[in-house]
């Protein structure tokens, strides 16, 4: 049986956030988005609650630091790449407020793009 793989599509600011991670983060980031394009889940993916259902982040920690992205399997045919960022925060593991926020809106935007 073969699986088909999803193209994995980006938000173009997620692109540019993205692409400020440090290059080792980015690869291992590229890696679990791969999976997820394979219909698969890393071992470093979580569901993102409150956000509807197939909404997911990448959580990697990484030197010291929290990188994040939030990416959607439920949107069109594509996994799409919602949010990318470096989560400064040392307190919890709770997303910022404004982060949620900042995804939510991406979301809403992308559906009424797709429809």
């Amino acid at each position: 049986m073969t699986r088909k793989t999803r193209p994995i599509s980006w938000i173009k600011a997620a692109r540019k956030d993205f692409d400020r991670f440090p290059d080792e983060a980015q690869m291992i980031c590229w890696t679990a988005l791969t999976i997820a394009s394979e219909g698969g889940k890393a071992d470093i993916v979580k569901p993102l609650h409150g956000l509807g259902p197939g909404v997911l982040e990448i959580a990697l920690p990484y030197r010291g630091d929290a990188f994040r992205v939030v990416y959607a399997v439920q949107i069109g045919t594509d996994v799409w790449v919602i949010h990318a960022f470096q989560k400064k925060s040392t307190q919890g593991i709770k997303t910022p407020k404004h982060e949620i926020e900042l995804i939510n809106d991406r979301l809403k935007r992308l559906k009424e793009m797709l429809r």
